[in-house]
């Protein structure tokens, strides 16, 4: 017998004002290569908080969030082989792509341009489909996904602890290795929120001489915690004088307006300083600044399925994970609200498959 559409309940912005609330979605019918999930966890991203409020500009209500989904397997479609009933599994920023490109057949999925029909990777919410569809996320009891954007999660690895790697782990991991990060390197990390806590903890993982870059001096104890080698205030002079051209690679993670030119001295002839976090106003640079020691400022977004999972395999290996603070659906609101005040250490993630059930009025 075929599959039919399900309901699900989830928790839905309406408008600008970013307010979650109980909302009745309807998944997809299972299809041969489909995946249904039950959602245990979903990661609560910076990103969903700009996406509720409408501040990137391309919102479309209503909104069902979240794009650091973990959960178990629910069902498989008839001609599905990766993963069996009851499998621990993730699903990321996007959930499909046109699989034609020259990006998609490179395992680049996440830089997609399209064949035609799709124009782009198609994100896990807020895009909407060509037949008008609007793709909705994890903030949400179940989802159906192509077993392709499905990702395992090892089993010694801590499920709700795991939800930020989809995300925060992926858009660190993915440029490390693209810029070819080595354990004989020397790695900067700008800022230590969500991106950079993961940022130091791989860098560690991989025998890297990792120097933690901070406007804020009572965040050394916590660098040191997670392994930093070294921890640099950017006010103190001597401090940097000491770490000038020592570095390898920059990655940059701060998503509020700052100059750049203040973190280039640290980098060595010909070195990189890659941009991983979106201000909200633009940067300024002079040329003088990087052409003088011939260096490279780059970008990096997110990763492909391939490389995500060797990310969730190294994260086994070595026992990483994301530093988070569990909350229930019914505090999804407040966490938005202390999420917008940085009051978080270092990533919120929700039960969000309690909306319903034995725990009561959760709005």
């Amino acid at each position: 017998m075929a599959s039919a559409p399900h309901k699900t309940f989830a928790l839905a912005a309406h408008d600008e004002g970013g307010v979650l609330s109980k909302f009745e979605i309807e998944r997809r019918a299972l299809g041969p290569k489909d995946v249904k999930i039950a959602i245990k966890f979903c990661g609560m991203c910076h990103s969903d908080l700009h996406q509720i409020k409408g501040e990137w500009g391309n919102s479309k209500y209503p909104m069902v969030p979240g794009h650091e989904i973990v959960g178990l397997v629910e069902a498989v479609g008839t001609e599905a082989q990766k993963f069996k009933v009851g499998a621990k599994v993730g699903v990321g920023v996007f959930v499909d792509s046109c699989r034609a490109c020259a990006n998609c057949r490179q395992g680049d999925e996440q830089y997609c341009t399209g064949n035609g029909i799709l124009n782009s990777a198609v994100f896990t919410y807020n895009h909407t489909l060509p037949d008008g569809t609007l793709v909705q996320g994890g903030y949400a009891q179940t989802v159906v996904v192509d077993e392709a954007y499905v990702l395992r999660i090892p089993d010694n690895l801590d499920l709700a602890a795991v939800a930020p790697l989809l995300c925060a782990g992926i858009t660190v991991w993915s440029p490390f290795l693209h810029f070819g990060v080595r354990s004989h390197h020397t790695i900067g990390v700008v800022g230590l929120g969500g991106l950079g806590h993961m940022a130091v903890k791989f860098a560690v993982a991989m025998g890297c001489d990792v120097a933690v870059i901070s406007h804020s001096p009572g965040k050394e104890a916590l660098a040191k915690k997670l392994g930093a080698h070294h921890f640099i205030v950017i006010s103190d002079e001597a401090a940097k004088s000491a770490h000038a051209r020592t570095m390898d690679y920059i990655v940059d993670t701060v998503s509020a307006p700052h100059k750049l030119q203040d973190y280039l001295p640290f980098l060595k002839t010909g070195a990189t300083l890659c941009l991983v976090g979106i201000p909200t106003k633009p940067y300024e640079l002079h040329a003088g600044d990087v052409l003088m020691q011939r260096l490279k400022v780059a970008g990096s977004v997110i990763g492909g399925i391939r490389e995500t999972q060797e990310m969730l395999d190294f994260c086994g290996r070595h026992g990483i994970t994301s530093m988070i603070e569990t909350v229930p659906a019914a505090y999804a609101n407040k966490a938005m609200t202390r999420l917008e005040q940085n009051d978080v250490k270092f990533r919120f993630v929700c039960e969000y498959w309690f909306v319903v059930g034995n725990r009561g009025d959760w709005s």
